[in-house]
Formats: C-alpha cells, sequence, structure tokens
C-alpha cells in the first residue's frame, strides 16, 4: 500500500482511528462531555479528510474499494449524518440512567461500517462493511437494557439481521460459483451482462436482493422497521433511517449500474413489483398511525419504493435522481426524528400524537422545524423533498415508466393525508392545558417536578444548544436544497460521473 492509497482511505481510518481513541479514553476518563466532544471531533476530522482524497483520481485500494468521487460522496453523506445524530444523542442521553459514553463507540463502529459499504467494490468487502454497521446496531437499538420495547426490538432486529445475512451469504456463493468472482466490474464482465444470467445466477442474485430488500425494509422484507424503529433510543431509530439505509442503497446502486440489470426482464420485473408494493403498503400502514415512530417508519418504506423507482430508470438522471432524493431524504428524517429526540423525557420516547398536539403554542419553533420536515416528506415545493421528488418523477418519465409514476404519485397524495394529521395536531390549541405532556413523565401529578430524580438527569445546556443547532442546521440545509439546489446538483452529477 502506498501513500496514494493511504490518503484515498483517509476517511476509513480517520473514523476507525476516533472510535479506538473513544474505546481507549471511555474507562480513563468515564466522561459524558468528553467522550461527546471526541466522537463529534472524529466525525468532524474524518469528514474533513475527504478534501485529502477528492482531488485524486478513482483509486482501487485492493480489489475490495475502490475510491472515487461516487464514494467520497457517499461517505461524506454518513459522516455528516453521523455527526448530527451524535449531536442530538448528546441531550438525549444525559437525561437517561445508562452508560452513556459506550454509546458512541458504537455509534462510530457503525458509522464505519456504512462509510465501507460506500467504497466496496467486492462481495466480501460488501459482507464484511454490512456486518460492522448491523452488528454496532444490534447493541444501540437495545442500549436502553430497562425498556422491554427496547429488548424486543434488539431480539427482533437480530433475528431477522440474521436471516437476512445467511441469504446474503447464500446467493453471492451461488455467484461466485457461477461466476468465479466476486469484484462488481469483474463479474459484469464476465457474466456478459443481466440480459445473459442463467438460472443459478439470477437465483444468487435474487437472494441478494432479498437480503438487501430487508436492511431498506423494502415489502415484503418490511416488517421489522415499525417495531424497531419505535423500540430503539430516538436518535438510533434516526441513524437507522438514514444512515443504515443510506448506505446499503448506495452499495446496490453502484452494482446495479455496473451489472447492467436493466437488460434483465426477470429481475427488473421483480424489483418493480417490490417498488409498487413498498409505496402502497407504505402509505396505507401509515394512515391511522398514532405513533409518530411507526408513521415514520411506515413512511421510510414508502420512500424506498420511490427510490427504486429511480434506480430502475435507465436514463442519464437515474442515479443523479436517487442520489439527491438520498440528500433530501436524510435532511428530512433526521429533523423528524431529531425533533422526537430533543422532545423525549427520560422515561420515555415523545412519540404518540397526544404529545405533540398543541405544541406551536407551547414551542413554536420546534413546531416549526417538525412542520417544515413533514412538508419536505410529503414534496410540497419550496423544501427539498419536492426537488427530489421531481427528480425522481424526471427520471421514471424519461425512461418511459409511465406505470411506477403514476404509482408513485397516487402514492403520494394518500400520504399527504398522515403528514397533514400531524401538521394539524401541532396547531390544535390545547384544551385547558399548560406546559407540554413530553417533558413531563405519564401520569405525573401537576405538582410533580418535570424530571424525576434517580440516576437520570434533568437535561444540560450543552444538551439543549446541541440538539438546537442540530435542528437549525438542518432546516436551513432543507429550505436551501428546496430553494437554490443548483450546488449540490453539481456536486451530485460531478460524483454519479464516475458510476459505469
Amino acid at each position: 500500500m502506498n501513500p496514494g492509497d493511504l490518503t484515498a482511505l483517509a476517511p476509513l481510518l480517520v473514523t476507525g482511528g476516533a472510535a479506538v481513541v473513544v474505546m481507549l479514553a471511555t474507562p480513563l476518563a468515564r466522561s459524558h462531555r468528553l467522550i461527546a466532544l471526541l466522537a463529534l471531533l472524529g466525525l468532524a476530522a474524518g469528514f474533513g479528510s475527504l478534501w485529502l482524497a477528492w482531488p485524486m483520481q478513482a483509486r482501487h485500494v485492493t480489489p475490495l474499494l475502490v475510491v472515487d468521487h461516487y464514494a467520497l460522496f457517499y461517505m461524506g453523506l454518513v459522516l455528516a449524518a453521523a455527526f448530527i445524530v451524535a449531536m442530538l444523542s448528546f441531550g438525549y442521553m444525559h437525561k437517561r440512567a445508562v452508560k452513556r459514553c459506550e454509546f458512541y463507540i458504537l455509534l462510530l463502529a457503525a458509522t464505519l461500517g456504512a462509510a465501507v459499504l460506500a467504497a466496496s467494490a467486492h462481495f466480501a468487502s460488501f459482507f464484511l462493511g454490512l456486518e460492522l454497521l448491523s452488528v454496532s446496531l444490534y447493541a444501540l437499538v437495545a442500549y436502553q437494557r430497562t425498556s422491554p420495547l427496547g429488548l424486543e426490538a434488539g431480539i427482533k432486529y437480530l433475528v431477522l439481521a440474521g436471516v437476512s445475512s445467511a441469504m446474503l451469504l447464500f446467493g453471492m456463493a451461488l455467484v461466485y460459483a457461477t461466476a468465479g468472482t466476486m469484484e462488481f466490474e469483474v463479474l459484469a464482465r464476465q457474466s456478459g451482462g443481466a440480459a445473459h444470467y442463467g438460472p443459478m445466477m439470477l437465483g444468487g442474485i435474487g437472494l441478494i436482493l432479498a437480503g438487501v430488500g430487508f436492511k431498506l425494509s423494502l415489502v415484503p422484507m418490511h416488517l421489522w422497521a415499525p417495531d424497531v424503529y419505535q423500540g430503539a433510543p430516538a436518535p438510533v431509530t434516526a441513524f437507522i433511517a438514514t444512515v443504515s439505509k443510506g448506505a446499503v442503497f448506495a452499495l446496490l446502486l453502484r452494482y446495479f449500474t455496473s451489472s447492467g440489470f436493466h437488460a434483465s426482464e426477470t429481475l427488473t420485473g421483480a424489483l418493480a413489483a417490490v417498488a409498487i408494493a413498498s409505496m402502497a403498503v407504505g402509505n396505507l400502514l401509515a394512515l391511522l398511525q398514532e405513533n409518530l415512530k411507526r408513521l415514520l417508519a411506515y413512511s421510510s418504506i414508502a420512500h424506498m419504493g420511490y427510490l427504486l423507482v429511480a434506480l430502475l430508470a435507465s436514463g442519464s438522471l437515474a442515479a443523479a435522481a436517487v442520489t439527491y432524493y438520498l440528500v433530501a431524504y436524510f435532511v428530512t428524517m433526521l429533523g423528524s426524528l431529531g425533533v422526537v429526540t430533543v422532545l423525549s423525557p427520560p422515561d420515555r420516547e415523545a412519540e404518540m400524537l397526544t404529545d405533540y398536539r398543541g405544541l406551536a403554542w407551547r414551542r413554536p419553533w420546534t413546531a416549526g422545524v417538525l412542520t417544515a420536515m413533514l412538508l419536505s416528506l410529503a414534496g410540497i415545493p419550496l423544501t427539498a423533498g419536492f426537488v427530489g421528488k421531481f427528480y425522481l418523477l424526471a427520471a421514471g418519465v424519461q425512461s418511459g415508466l409511465w406505470y411506477l409514476v403514476i404509482v408513485l404519485v397516487a402514492t403520494s397524495v394518500v400520504g399527504l393525508f398522515f403528514y397533514l394529521r400531524v401538521i394539524v395536531a401541532l396547531y390544535r390549541r390545547p384544551e385547558g392545558e399548560e406546559g407540554s405532556p413530553v417533558v413531563r413523565p405519564e401520569g405525573a401529578a401537576a405538582g410533580e417536578p418535570a424530571y424525576r430524580s434517580g440516576r437520570s438527569a434533568p437535561p444540560t445546556r450543552e444538551g439543549a444548544i446541541l440538539g438546537g443547532l442540530a435542528l437549525a442546521g438542518l432546516l436551513v440545509a432543507l429550505l436551501a436544497l428546496g430553494v437554490y439546489p443548483a450546488p449540490l446538483i453539481r456536486v451530485i452529477e460531478a460524483a454519479v460521473a464516475f458510476l459505469p
């Protein structure tokens, strides 16, 4: 390995080094503030190191990893999202009677796994990155050991993720037995394109896509998502909804374009059916949800279906549309779940719609942020979500996927209903209530303090500042991408130009 390879791998090396530093500092310091600061500095340094590798040409660092502008862009997206999650986590974790420092070790390890996925060019690095991400998430989902819902969510995620990993491995074995290679580019050349796939190759690819479909919570592999979103701590839910899914989709897009999947009617037909089912099921099941985290879980299922529309498009807009929509999706989901994180009291999550009824009269700034995020998820103009959805429709129309475009539009109209339900609750005047139900334990008497005594602590000034800064930054990004998306589009076009 030469100095150029080390420079190309700088984001991965810095992120991995930050995880090691935090792990060594944890038993020595046992200071939540210090460990959180080290984690934030490590993620910031990893993001800053992207500028060292960006001027370089595409570089294959061993057959396992390819570092090009596409990989660096998604690494930056993953690191930025993890930084926001860490900012939101500080105040959230400080209020809870848990071991706080170890949380950041797992967060950094999961981020490193997601970054490896973005640069993977081989099934081996794909699986290693995926398992590093997944194993860290097992512990993060069940991090609050005293929460029955958290433990249930952790067990469900562990069992179902293990099944999906087995499917992935079996699919990779079938592909290797057929083609004799696990490199994406070599595989595409030797197999002669998806149009020439035999039954064994199609079976292997089908198993791989089924395993990936679990990670993306696509129908019919979606059943874990609502329970895990509800049971996991709010910052972890934000991480799963964005970093975990975004990294897997980045790899899927690279593999899809290099393998020439569009030539196989069998594969594209199956993915089109999955896309339609995900858009329909996700929106319909979210209609009557009273739990905001479960509502966002079903919403994310629908949004992954929207992304499949652009993935199936073969025009020049396809890769750029997927990437831009993912950026918009990251911002909106981090903002929505960030509000849940900021408002959650020590003993429970602020997840029921009743917790948000009349919030605009008590905390107008927070209600405004959540309103903007929900409008973006619905695809309302002047938000990043509108530009992203317009991009998806343009890609689908350019490729003549009219049936998918019609389903996308129809299900988006359905989705508008449940987003508006939440917004109406936010601005409904409280009926004889004073104070916020989300900052008082359930069942507390009128004169009882907002936070119960014990090992948990009231929110710190630092936590409130970090949470407020995170939400403010996300709101600015949301509006900026909706009003003036041209700079980001230029960066995305330069990144996706490295795809085959």
